[in-house]
């Protein structure tokens, strides 16, 4: 489980369990600056299946 569990955003909580090191915020791109890693960025968004 990543840092996405304790989310606000109910879109955010559905990747916790993704494989990633994941957080939102500036915290992220924090990490990604001291490890030297590039940040892969989700900008999905849920829907229902009747507005897909």
């Amino acid at each position: 489980m990543n840092r996405l569990a304790n989310s606000q955003s109910p879109y955010l909580v559905q990747h916790a369990d993704n494989p990633v090191i994941a957080g939102p915020g500036e915290a992220a791109f924090e990490e990604a600056r001291r490890r030297d890693v590039p940040v892969v960025l989700s900008v999905g968004y849920s829907n229902c299946h009747w507005c897909q």
